[in-house]
């Protein structure tokens, strides 16, 4: 993300945050650098939509155990891998690229050049282990609208979630 967006984003959650007497300290960094954090001293750590951005897993996640307190808890979301492989094509959805290649790509879901490393699922879940995280529960489960979209070929949509489930949600634990 450029540093336009995330500036904005810190300046919409400290405004937020004011406006609920919160005492939080936000703080703007890559992922893959330690912004000053503190060692063993979280017990949660929540990732939303943005685990997928880091161009090294890896070190990202080695990071986060190393932020929190044994037995704390990560809990992160991502697009789906199959998700952006799926596409609607003359009336069917469709495979349009392999989901067993990773690395950084252009994600057609924005309307910019926007690079996304492809990762598997198993990769997180392998990363996850190798940096010392103990799983505790995956989730992929999809609630599909009771009436059907009408433009199959938008990027969240129901008909597409028939297929392949749009997130996935992953609770692990330092231990």
């Amino acid at each position: 993300m450029g540093l336009d967006l995330t500036t904005k984003q810190i300046e919409a959650a400290t405004g937020v945050l004011s406006e609920q007497n919160a005492t939080v300290k936000l703080f703007e960094s890559p992922m893959e650098e330690n912004p000053g954090l503190p060692m063993n001293h979280f017990d949660v750590v929540y990732s939303i939509y943005a685990l997928g951005w880091t161009y090294d897993l890896k070190k990202t996640l080695s990071h986060v155990h190393s932020y929190l307190k044994p037995g704390g808890t990560f809990i992160f979301s991502w697009e789906n891998p199959m998700h952006d492989r799926l596409q609607y094509r003359d009336g069917d959805f469709v495979m349009t690229k392999s989901y067993v290649t990773e690395g950084p790509e252009y994600n057609e879901g924005w309307n910019k050049s926007v690079v996304i490393h492809h990762r598997k699922l198993t990769t997180y879940i392998n990363t996850l282990i190798q940096c010392g995280f103990t799983i505790e529960n995956v989730i992929d489960d999809v609630v599909i609208a009771d009436t059907p979209s009408d433009n199959p070929e938008r990027w969240y949509d129901s008909q597409k979630a028939e297929w392949v489930p749009s997130t996935f949600i992953v609770k692990a634990r330092k231990m």
